[in-house]
């Protein structure tokens, strides 16, 4: 097991300093931080809004004013043609069975009428009001307060949310950051870059450390580890999945037992039988067979079918597939610490990517390793349930931030280190939409030139740019100082030896 308390490393020069700090510095510099003084400040509606759409909150304590239980199993889409906040939320009070519908954000219950929500059609859907704080009777759906339910200071969320975005960017738009950017030299770019992947790998870290705090170091590495096997279709299913691994896990003596388990919760069990050949139904009723004795006893906590967003989903993505391997790794006992002896060991550069992918992907499953679904037809040749692609956005949307914040937790500067300088050097990811609009509005271009964006912590870094200033723009680019800031950049004489 690794020892994530040891001594501290030799400190690194005044120059590598400088550059982890120069990014930091432009967000506090030009307002990318509020900075909340007083605990009794409401915060800003626009971070009560993205604090729900992350869900940072005690989310086993959360409980409207009239004293009901809430559990979010799906907090809905963000939604920015006005109407209510977020669409098509998925929630379930005390015993009742779950619901679907909008939830508005409002910093006070008074906010329902004020705002005229009581007049407009547009809300009658509303299932949620989420307030911070009531001043007066609730409005005619369920209040949910958030004051007291936070996993964090309000200062600690501001720095870390501040960048999301409840809208997406036209793709076509070419910032006025292309020109000045056009301009550095490669090795500058890539300084820019690695600099706000170092921020977004300190925000996905800060996020586990508060969620550790509740649950604990290894329960907290299972829920991201879930959501990020839901992808972007199913994040908040597969998160509800994990927070119930304390009741999934203990007594199961097989991994038929895990993976009936897991699919039973999930909702995902086909009702009736393919009565297809080639062994398909047999492993379904086997499932079935299992499940069936144990469904009472998991009832409260099986989420409705309909919780799974299935359009635009790869076959290799489904949530069916990405739940029998997790039933893998939970079956085998030993994943944490594997991860652990990994972070520890000596890994050239090259290596890291099937390193991790040695630990991550399984032998082989009769089943899954031969089929995308339930329903799909057996396939020629079996497929790993895990590609190195996934294997990528495993590594470092979870495994390095939470590896980095334990290692943070226990004044391990070595292996702090060790965790930034594999964030740094990881291979680039797949490529997605995202960062193809990145790159079109602040490089000008849909391609990278040669030098820039080898590595997946330059990919990162190129999504908090966009999400720390252009997010924060009109399409116009008015009001943005990224342009000028880079411009300026290597002539600050605090930032020598980037040049």
């Amino acid at each position: 097991m690794l020892d994530f308390a040891r001594g501290s490393a030799q400190k690194q020069s005044c120059v590598t300093q400088l550059a982890k700090s120069f990014y930091a510095d432009w967000r506090t510099r030009h307002g990318r931080m509020a900075v909340f003084q007083d605990a009794a400040d409401p915060p800003p509606e626009r971070l009560l809004q993205a604090i729900w759409q992350h869900q940072r909150l005690r989310r086993d304590q959360l409980r409207t004013l009239d004293g009901q239980s809430v559990r979010v199993l799906h907090p809905g889409f963000a939604s920015v043609e006005g109407g209510p906040d977020f669409r098509g939320a998925v929630l379930q009070f005390g015993e009742a069975a779950p619901v679907t519908g909008d939830v508005e954000v409002d910093l006070r219950t008074s906010g329902w009428r004020a705002h005229g929500h009581d007049q407009n059609p547009a809300f009658c859907n509303v299932v949620l009001h989420v307030v911070w704080d009531a001043d007066r009777a609730a409005s005619g759906a369920a209040t949910l307060p958030l004051r007291a339910a936070l996993d964090s200071t309000l200062a600690e969320l501001s720095s870390q949310l501040e960048h999301a975005s409840l809208r997406l960017l036209p793709e076509n738009l070419r910032g006025q950051c292309a020109a000045p950017l056009r301009d550095l030299p490669a090795t500058a770019l890539t300084e820019l870059l690695r600099a706000a992947a170092h921020v977004r790998l300190q925000n996905k870290a800060a996020a586990f450390r508060a969620r550790a705090q509740h649950v604990g170091w290894e329960q907290s590495l299972w829920e991201g580890l879930f959501r990020a096997l839901g992808y972007k279709h199913n994040f908040w299913p597969m998160q509800s999945l994990a927070e119930l691994r304390p009741r999934w896990l203990p007594g199961a003596d097989s991994l038929l037992t895990l993976q009936a388990r897991l699919l039973g919760l999930s909702g995902l069990l086909p009702a009736e039988l393919s009565r297809r050949p080639a062994g398909a139904d047999d492993y379904l009723r086997r499932v079935w067979d299992c499940w069936w004795r144990e469904r009472a006893e998991f009832a409260d906590a099986t989420l409705p079918r309909k919780l799974w967003r299935f359009h635009g989903l790869r076959p290799a993505n489904h949530p069916q597939r990405r739940l029998a391997l997790a039933a893998h790794w939970a079956q085998a006992g030993n994943l944490t610490a594997r991860i652990e002896r990994w972070a520890g060991a000596v890994i050239p550069d090259k290596k890291l990517l099937d390193s991790l992918t040695n630990i991550l992907q399984v032998a082989g499953d009769d089943y899954w390793s031969w089929h995308w679904t339930f329903r799909s037809a057996r396939m020629q040749k079996p497929q790993p349930l895990l590609g190195e692609k996934r294997v990528t956005d495993l590594a470092v949307n979870v495994i390095l931030p939470w590896l980095w914040t334990r290692a943070a937790a226990g004044k391990n500067e070595k292996l702090r280190l060790e965790i930034e300088k594999r964030n740094a050097a990881w291979p680039a990811g797949e490529d997605n939409a995202v960062l193809r609009l990145a790159r079109q509005r602040l490089l000008g271009r849909s391609t990278l030139r040669t030098g820039a964006e080898r590595t997946a912590g330059e990919q990162q870094g190129l999504l908090q740019i966009v999400r720390d200033f252009c997010d924060h723009a009109n399409t116009a680019c008015a009001g943005c100082g990224f342009p000028e800031l880079v411009r300026n950049l290597f002539h600050e004489n605090k930032v020598g030896g980037l040049e």
